[in-house]
């Protein structure tokens, strides 16, 4: 079998010109007042009509960021066997997904939980991601669970070996506050990013994590904070928007009306830029090509969130509270693009007035560093306009 060519960025400089609305992914200006976007091998040049070696023609289409999944369960491949199912991600590019944060590649067959089979499956991971891009999709894998029994020299292992993230505390044997607290203390000493898992048990093996949990541990990014799927209390969510440190975030595979009513408290805590949203998929649920689309359009309709900073909760709050380079439109960030437009047979006349109303957007074009990866998706309903090249 001949080796698969590592993706790398576009050459050259392209011009997007004719654009409908820019969304920048960044709640400080979430609309830019330009019609052109200017990129340079595969970077966000500027936002000037320039010479270029070729140009696409937006159409009037609206521009964003591709959105990034805070909260993904990969395992190998564009294959889960948490449902058996092939091309997931492939087919939440087409949902305008760009970017996936693993929270643990848990669904692995016979997952090892001994501490160098823990570390090996997350080096494993990240290092097939790292060659491996379904559509260009960037899957940042390699969160290991932790145990109980693992001390903090396992922790600095994992750091000396590359990995700068944990998978969700509360699926393995570590899920109480104290023990939790321990290893939360442990990788901020280290700089490694820690997630905790929020709500009942999601299989057969996790278990209830508590507000009061959460709390005592303080994770660097308080995981489905709307239960994963099954919610904790109301009065606890918006306690945790007001006492948790760390990121908030909010999944498809949980509660509805606990996601809504974190956002509102976290916007009403002053902490809109700490909510980030993601699928939690695969999972029970399946896998939804949508579901990171659905949550924008959740937080526009339900929440009566404006839709240009819903689609910030997806993009630009993902980026810096989880330091990636993509979800911003700005110069210097990677060219990961979504072109959308409203759905056809949507009464709402822009695409923001459709997501107000509850109609997710319909995907016209899906952009990773540089290069189209798709034209009109084969998962949403169809945009009312297209660019074109």
């Amino acid at each position: 079998m001949a080796a698969e060519a590592k993706d790398t960025p576009a050459k050259g400089r392209l011009l997007i010109r004719n654009i409908g609305l820019l969304l920048t992914g960044d709640l400080n200006q979430p609309i830019m007042d330009a019609d052109c976007l200017l990129i340079e091998d595969g970077v966000i040049a500027g936002f000037s009509a320039e010479a270029a070696d070729s140009e696409i023609d937006a159409q009037g289409c609206a521009v964003m960021p591709g959105l990034i999944d805070s909260h993904a369960h990969p395992v190998f491949g564009d294959w889960t066997p948490r449902q058996n199912q092939i091309g997931w991600v492939e087919m939440n590019v087409n949902g305008a997904v760009t970017s996936f944060l693993s929270a643990g590649e848990v669904h692995l067959p016979g997952r090892p939980k001994d501490a160098e089979g823990v570390k090996a499956l997350a080096m494993v991971a990240q290092r097939c991601f790292a060659n491996f891009r379904p559509v260009g999709a960037k899957v940042i894998a390699g969160a290991p669970v932790p145990e109980l029994g693992f001390e903090r020299d396992f922790y600095a292992g994992l750091k000396e070996a590359g990995i700068h993230r944990i998978g969700e505390i509360g699926l393995g044997t570590v899920a109480k506050g104290a023990d939790a607290k321990r290893v939360t203390g442990w990788c901020r000493e280290l700089g490694i990013e820690t997630i905790m898992h929020t709500g009942g048990p999601s299989i057969a093996g996790s278990h209830l994590v508590t507000a009061e949990d959460v709390l005592e541990a303080q994770p660097d990014v308080v995981s489905h904070i709307n239960g994963g799927p099954t919610s904790i209390p109301h009065d606890d969510v918006r306690a945790l928007c007001k006492g948790a440190t760390g990121a908030l975030e909010a999944v498809h595979n949980g509660n509805e009306k606990s996601a809504v009513l974190a956002m509102q408290a976290a916007a009403d805590a002053g902490r809109l830029a700490d909510f980030l949203l993601g699928t939690d998929a695969p999972a029970g649920s399946g896998v939804q090509p949508n579901g990171m689309l659905r949550m924008i359009t959740l937080m526009a309709s339900f929440g009566d969130l404006p839709a240009e900073q819903a689609v910030c909760c997806a993009t630009g709050n993902v980026a810096r509270k989880r330091k990636l380079d993509q979800g911003l439109l700005e110069a210097g960030r990677p060219a990961d693009i979504v072109f959308a437009d409203r759905p056809e047979g949507s009464t709402g006349k822009t695409m923001l007035e459709a997501m107000a109303m509850g109609n997710i957007p319909g995907i016209a074009a899906v952009m990773i560093d540089g290069k189209i990866r798709t034209g009109r998706s084969r998962s949403t309903p169809p945009s009312a306009r297209v660019p074109r090249s």
